[in-house]
C-alpha cells in the first residue's frame, strides 16, 4: 500500500482491505447470533457507511432487511458540530428491532441525534454496529454494540470515508500523516 494525497493532505495507510474484511465477517457472526429469532432492520447511513453496510449485511447469515438515511456533518477533515438529515427514513419501524450502521463514531454527535430521531419511531431495540469508534473524540456519551476497530483521535480516509467526497472508493483505510 503506498500513500495516498489529497488536497495537498497525505495519508499513510493505517487498515488493510484484508482486515476489514475478516472484521467484517466477525461482526455480522456475532449480530447473526444475537437476532436469530428476530428480522433486524439495518440502517445504513450514506454516505461513508455503505460499504460497510453491504459487506456487513451480506456477512450475516439470518434474514435481515436494508434501508440507507443520509446525514452530514463534516466539512473537510472536521466535525462542523451540527447534524443536517438530507434523506429520512421512510420506513415504519414500529416493533422492529433496528441496528444502525455507521462508518464511524467519532464526537458522537451524529449517533446521539440519531438514536434518539429512531427511537422516537418506536421499534422494538435500537443497536449500532460502527466499522471505526475514537473513544477520545467523544463529546457526548455512545456506546456502540459492534465496533470494527477503536482507533485513536485521527482523520482518516478509505472504504466509504472521504476527504470533500474524495477518497471514498479506495478498499483500504488511510490514516493522515502528521
Amino acid at each position: 500500500m503506498k500513500r495516498k494525497t489529497y488536497q495537498g493532505l497525505t495519508f499513510r495507510p493505517f487498515i488493510e482491505n484484508e482486515e476489514i474484511r475478516q472484521r467484517v465477517a466477525t461482526l455480522g457472526k456475532a449480530i447473526s447470533a444475537d437476532y436469530t429469532d428476530s428480522y433486524p432492520l439495518l440502517v445504513c447511513v450514506l454516505n461513508g457507511a455503505a460499504p460497510f453496510a453491504l459487506d456487513l449485511f451480506r456477512a450475516i447469515d439470518i434474514d435481515a432487511e436494508i434501508t440507507f438515511i443520509r446525514l452530514k456533518s463534516y466539512e473537510g477533515t472536521s466535525s462542523t458540530g451540527s447534524v443536517k438529515q438530507i434523506m429520512g427514513l421512510s420506513e415504519d419501524i414500529s416493533g422492529r428491532d433496528v441496528i444502525i450502521i455507521e462508518d464511524i463514531i467519532d464526537t458522537g454527535h451524529t449517533m446521539t441525534r440519531l438514536q434518539a430521531d429512531i427511537k422516537a419511531m418506536n421499534p422494538s431495540s435500537v443497536r449500532i454496529a460502527t466499522l471505526l469508534f475514537k473513544p477520545e473524540a467523544l463529546q457526548v456519551p455512545v456506546t456502540p454494540d459492534y465496533v470494527g476497530f477503536e482507533i485513536p483521535k485521527k482523520f482518516i480516509i478509505g472504504y466509504g470515508l472521504d476527504i470533500d467526497g474524495k477518497a471514498r472508493n479506495l478498499n483500504d483505510i488511510y490514516v493522515l500523516d502528521e
